[in-house]
């Protein structure tokens, strides 16, 4: 992992699956610590006094599910980042999550090594890219069911933008960009929020959806 002590946050109301899965992720290299808890209100309670970096949601749980939970934590907490773990591969429901602003999503029968990838992607590039996300992005696409207009022409991303939406694209990081590109990565940054205010985009998902809609990538 780039990033270094890493803190994660699991909301599961079921304690064996959310006890079993925290002693896992504490064996993550650069993992400082995991906190659990059984719902998403205790969630919210434990990000208003301390950052995390990833949270692990549950999507059916008492008191507040992990969709109102997720709604709250993008508008609240920005910086966390979402992973949702559920039993439930619903396209259409993974799909409105990531419009929510979920930055991944995970189904339960996952490998360990598939949990640790989707945390070193989500933390280097804002989003896990896996076939279950893939599918559900195309299939909001190929049924039009999208929340806002597609751009007619590209004229309004620059050339630059749209090199660097291609890369965020294949996954790389910021740094791997700016070395492919031969910037800085603060430029590279930059350019990744004026690409976000552009599309109205709340993360490199909706960028990765944007771009399929508009045909930029064919993933």
């Amino acid at each position: 992992m780039e990033q270094k002590s890493i803190k994660v946050l699991i909301a599961d109301d079921h304690t064996l699956f959310r006890k079993g899965l925290s002693m896992m992720v504490q064996t993550f290299p650069g993992v400082e610590s995991v906190e659990n808890v059984e719902n998403g209100q205790l969630a919210l309670d434990v990000l208003k006094n301390e950052h995390i970096d990833i949270l692990l949601l549950d999507l059916e749980m008492p008191v507040l599910d992990g969709r109102e939970t997720a709604k709250k934590v993008v508008s609240k907490f920005p910086d966390t980042h979402i992973i949702m773990i559920s039993m439930h591969d619903s396209l259409a429901l993974i799909s409105d999550l990531i419009e929510i602003g979920v930055h991944s999503y995970l189904l339960k029968s996952a490998e360990p090594e598939e949990v640790q990838k989707a945390i070193v992607s989500v933390l280097n590039n804002d989003f896990y890219y896996n076939q279950l996300v893939a599918r559900a992005l195309h299939q909001k696409v190929k049924h039009g069911g999208v929340s806002k207009p597609f751009f007619n022409d590209k004229s309004q991303l620059t050339k630059r933008e749209i090199e660097i939406l291609e890369l965020i694209c294949q996954e790389l990081t910021m740094k791997q960009i700016g070395e492919k590109l031969f910037i800085s990565e603060q430029t590279i940054h930059t350019h990744r929020k004026n690409l976000m205010r552009k599309t109205d985009c709340k993360n490199a998902v909706g960028l990765v959806k944007f771009a399929i809609q508009n045909q930029i990538v064919s993933l």
